[in-house]
């Protein structure tokens, strides 16, 4: 009982030390302060909205609406999650990969873990038939977050589904994906290209026992983020296949090249042809590439056997795109003129701000009294133009209109502004 009295007295110390942290007269006080500031200026780049992204991805998103309508299809719209069962069995090694939802004694459901799954229930369950598709959705993983992987991010998903001729429809999506990245503008890039009955007719070629091609499959789908070496590695110690297996396996998948060439290369290759699998996914995308040709977008696809899916559900042409070039700057906003009012003059701002956009010219404003604030928020924000107005402009009734990017001034009529703007 004698140490209840001891513990309330060092509790009410500890209190009172505290308590002085948040005195202003103590020189703790500004200890603290000096500690918040450093911390929130070292962590400031992780605490910034991410505004800039997310003008970046609605116009991104415009764009690919633009492009998927273009092709006649339609929008749709799925729930977040699905019945368990429905999920179950879909996704091979990667089911341990899915969200479930706490069993509160009703009907089991898991998250989403992509959109195709429940595009094939909502078809199943309206008896579409013959349709084109687009959802742009959020998709859920239990997966480590790290570079390039998310618990939570957007998918996007176009699907063609009825009778159509044969391998048309992979054409088109193959012709949809080039329109979207050359619109895009996102640099230089290739479109990799295989077939799921190539790729299993390679396995079998190789030796592989059927009952392993899936996991293989998922093994050797890690080539973009491994070597060759390590996958092996994981398929003779892990998987139980031969060195000798692993290395037929090695020399196929280094084969890539332009998808004329290396089809040609194959057809010559009497195992491929001998193969079923590999025999009809050899005719199926001799047709698609003609089409590929003829609509003049095949010189950005790359035949390339090391192209793998490990999921179930992958039957035919696989594709992926992969970026080449360098990071590049990208306008956050549209923003196309800074109103800069160089002084305090808010009435000011208002009204030339007002005319552009009654004028539907995408303008913002800025009251500052330094004029490197204004060019530094127009150069920071990539704005092209802007209209700067300070005492000796406003006397004369003119406005100093800027080129950022040439550094070039020029000083018309304030009242020609939305006039000079818009031509």
């Amino acid at each position: 009982m004698s140490e209840a009295p001891q513990t309330i007295v060092v509790l009410e110390n500890l209190v009172r030390k505290f308590l002085a942290l948040l005195d202003p007269k103590d020189l703790g006080f500004d200890t603290l302060l000096r500690k918040v500031k450093d911390i929130a200026e070292s962590n400031e780049s992780r605490w910034l909205p991410k505004l800039p992204k997310m003008a970046i991805r609605e116009r991104a998103f415009s764009i690919i609406v633009e492009v998927f309508k273009r092709h006649g299809a339609s929008a749709l719209d799925t729930p977040a999650f699905e019945m368990r069962d429905t999920l179950m069995g879909k996704y091979g090694e990667d089911s341990k990969l899915i969200y479930d939802l706490a069993d509160q004694g009703g009907e089991l459901c898991s998250l989403c873990y992509d959109l195709t799954v429940s595009f094939a229930r909502y078809v199943a369950m309206n008896g579409l038939t013959s349709f084109k598709l687009y959802q742009i959705a959020k998709v859920y993983r239990r997966d480590n977050p790290s570079k390039g992987r998310y618990r939570e991010f957007y998918q996007c998903d176009f699907d063609i589904a009825g009778q159509f001729e044969k391998m048309m429809p992979d054409f088109e999506v193959i012709k949809i994906l080039t329109e979207l990245l050359d619109e895009l503008d996102i640099g230089d890039y290739e479109e990799k290209l295989n077939h799921r009955k190539l790729f299993d007719g390679m396995l079998a070629i190789c030796g592989v026992p059927q009952e392993k091609f899936r996991t293989i499959c998922s093994s050797i789908d890690k080539l973009d983020k491994q070597s060759f070496e390590q996958i092996k590695k994981e398929m003779v110690n892990e998987k139980g296949l031969s060195n000798e297996i692993s290395d037929r396996i090695g020399t196929f998948v280094k084969w890539r090249g332009p998808p004329v060439e290396l089809l040609s290369k194959l057809k010559q290759e009497r195992s491929f042809l001998e193969n079923k699998e590999s025999s009809l996914a050899l005719d199926e995308l001799e047709i698609m590439f003609k089409a590929l040709e003829k609509s003049k977008c095949i010189d950005r696809v790359v035949f390339d056997l090391s192209l793998a899916r490990g999921l179930d559900y992958y039957t035919g042409v696989i594709f992926e795109a992969v970026f080449k070039g360098e990071a590049q700057e990208i306008r956050a906003t549209e923003t196309q003129v800074l109103v800069s009012i160089l002084g305090d003059d808010s009435a000011l701002a208002a009204e030339l701000v007002g005319e552009l956009w009654n004028a539907k010219v995408k303008a913002e404003f800025m009251i500052h009294k330094k004029v490197m604030k204004h060019i530094d928020r127009a150069r920071d924000s990539r704005i092209p133009w802007m209209v700067l107005v300070g005492e000796r402009e406003l006397s004369e009734g003119v406005v100093k209109l800027k080129d950022v990017v040439a550094a070039i001034d020029y000083e018309i009529p304030s009242d020609k502004l939305v006039e000079d703007l818009c031509r």
